[in-house]
């Protein structure tokens, strides 16, 4: 039976709809993040489009261009969505009238949830045709899958087996042959119904809110990419704040894209495929549109890299609220800020620099090191004015932001801004401090004494720089560094000064900061065991010389009493006590010989 009800008419119920279930996301990205930029660039202005399963509601003002469906299986989700769509049908996905054709079916939250619980399962094979018969001849399918063995189930507390919440109806591993594991699999499900694969994304951290999409091709061939290895370690290192996880996400992300498998390793994959027109043309229908290699949610809106004839260049900057571009992230202005217009042009190649001084740590290496901080702080160098002052992007330009290729040093992210030029030494001070504390925090091996900290780590890595650096001048870039920060989160004067303080107390001792790896809290308690018991070393040490001291004082003290008590000592002393009046007397008599023999004129 087909009702429809308010508001206006929009909703219709084909039965099999879910009356006291909600599938709203509770963590939403503004505007709707990486996914909703990919949909308002696939979707043409105009175009019929089917939105199946549970979404953010962003997603549809994204797509406000367009004439929007949507398929869920949950009445007050498509009461609370109404306004924002053309139409709704609230049931399973056999709910759909059969003659209804879209330009683009949308299923953001993957197959499974688009099936309601009180209708006729029809399976991930099932769902799919369902919807493949849905896209009209030369329309396009939008799909997310979940990886059995992706890196948020490799960093999870609790395995993913054993999950118990309300909504783990279905749990699928790499034994279930119903669901595809991997990209391989994925294209082989999708030409079997008829579609024709193209493009793939990876998504990061989580496949239902990614932060970052990434193209899964690009992943598999640049390895050494600064760019990919900025996105992967900035989406899992800001998606996991303040998790426990087993290991360090974002590390584990950078050596899989290292190692060729961050496509294979992504917590879930968005791949675009296409209903061919004429099914007896083999050929792969084109995307039809200059898709983004890169989309990355950040305090600016979502970034978009595309892939050009010279190579990789920076795309659009898609705005998030109301504020001005040059005003996000940062809260104030007063110290820095970022210039959504200063992303333009090709990305710059090249491998992080952050990631070469690692490895370099690692393998003990001091020749690279050497090599790759006289570089950088050459390079800086160049970016002085006649004051010895570095101001624009190169003032934020940390090891995090700077790609290598060959000798060339360059910004990778050139939005990133000061607002005051800062003195080149304190620049190079911060940056080589931000790596020191990450070095050290993050409990890498590397080939200095264990008892350096981090101030004293940074003098070092200033003089394989070829720079003189004092701890006043790692004083003065920690400062900065936290008004760069409290600048970020709009911290007022006291939270400023906090954080200063709190900088200056980090040590090598404490975990890094970011997601509660067990891992790295674990290296961080290995790390205080061997201070304490340095300490207690070093305190054991100096009791057993003091001990040793008090020992010998109280030797000679009794001696010196023995001594005093004896024969000998009492004939010695009755011996010199004459001597000793005989010599002050001569001195009596020289001072009145003298007196008298002086001059009248003196003795007056």
């Amino acid at each position: 039976m087909t009702t429809e009800t308010a508001p206006a008419g929009r909703i219709t119920l084909p039965g099999g709809e879910m009356l006291a279930w909600s599938d709203l996301p509770q963590q939403r990205l503004a505007d709707g993040g990486p996914l909703a930029a990919l949909a308002a660039r696939l979707v043409p202005p105009g175009a019929r489009v089917l939105v199946a399963g549970p979404h953010d509601p962003a997603l549809l003002d994204q797509l406000g261009h367009a004439e929007v469906t949507c398929l869920l299986r949950s009445h007050p989700d498509a009461v609370a969505l109404a306004q924002r769509a053309a139409h709704l049908v609230v049931g399973g996905p056999a709910g759909l009238p059969d003659d209804e054709t879209y330009d683009v079916v949308i299923a953001p939250a993957g197959l499974d949830p688009v099936e309601s619980v009180e209708g006729t399962r029809l399976g991930w094979d099932g769902v799919l045709a369902r919807l493949v018969a849905a896209v009209r001849p030369g329309g396009a399918l939008v799909l997310r899958v979940d990886n059995p063995l992706g890196l948020h189930r490799l960093v999870a507390t609790t395995p993913w087996y054993a999950d118990r919440e309300d909504s783990a109806w279905t749990i699928g591993g790499v034994l279930d042959r119903t669901h595809p594991a991997n990209r391989d699999q994925l294209r082989e499900r999708l030409t079997a119904a008829g579609l024709r694969p193209g493009t793939c994304w990876a998504a990061y951290p989580d496949a239902g809110t990614p932060t970052a999409l990434l193209d899964a091709d690009h992943l598999d061939r640049d390895t050494g990419s600064g760019l990919f290895d900025a996105v992967l370690h900035g989406a899992c290192a800001g998606g996991c704040t303040g998790d426990t996880v087993l290991q360090d996400p974002s590390r584990l992300a950078v050596d899989a894209l290292h190692a060729g498998r961050a496509a294979d390793l992504a917590p879930g994959w968005l791949v675009l495929a296409h209903r061919p027109a004429d099914p007896a043309d083999p050929s792969t229908p084109a995307d039809g549109a200059d898709l983004p290699v890169v989309l990355a949610q950040t305090g600016i809106g979502v970034l978009e890299v595309l892939h050009g004839p010279s190579g990789l260049r920076w795309g659009r900057v898609q705005t998030t609220g109301t504020q001005p571009p040059a005003a996000a992230p940062f809260a104030s202005r007063e110290a820095a800020y970022r210039d959504a217009d200063a992303l333009s042009g090709p990305v710059p190649a090249g491998r992080l620099l952050r990631t070469l001084l690692l490895d370099a740590a690692v393998r003990r290496d001091l020749t690279a090191l050497r090599a790759l901080l006289h570089g950088y702080a050459g390079w800086l160098a160049d970016q002085t004015d006649a004051d010895s002052r570095i101001a624009g992007a190169a003032a934020l330009a940390g090891t995090d932001n700077v790609v290598v290729d060959d000798e060339r040093y360059a910004v990778l992210d050139p939005s990133w801004r000061a607002t005051e030029a800062l003195p080149a030494d304190v620049v190079l001070a911060r940056g080589l401090w931000r790596f020191a504390a990450g070095l050290l925090t993050g409990g890498y091996a590397h080939p200095w004494s264990s008892t350096l900290d981090v101030a004293g780590l940074t003098v070092v890595l200033g003089g394989l720089a070829g720079h003189d650096l004092d701890r006043a001048t790692v004083g003065e870039a920690v400062e900065a560094e936290a008004a760069i920060d409290a600048a970020l989160h709009g911290l007022d004067p006291d939270g400023r000064l906090n954080l200063a303080t709190e900088l200056h107390a980090v040590a090598p001792t404490d975990p890094p900061v970011g997601a509660r790896s067990y891992q790295q809290l674990h290296e961080a308690w290995l790390r205080q065991r061997e201070e304490l018991a340095r300490l207690a070393a070093l305190t054991a040490w100096t009791e057993e010389l003091l001990t040793s001291r008090e020992r010998a004082l109280r030797r000679a003290e009794t001696t010196i009493g023995l001594l005093s008590g004896s024969i000998s000592y009492r004939v010695g002393r009755l011996a010199i006590t004459p001597a000793r009046l005989a010599k002050r007397g001569a001195r009596a008599a020289k001072r009145r010989a003298t007196a008298v023999l002086a001059p009248k004129g003196e003795q007056q």
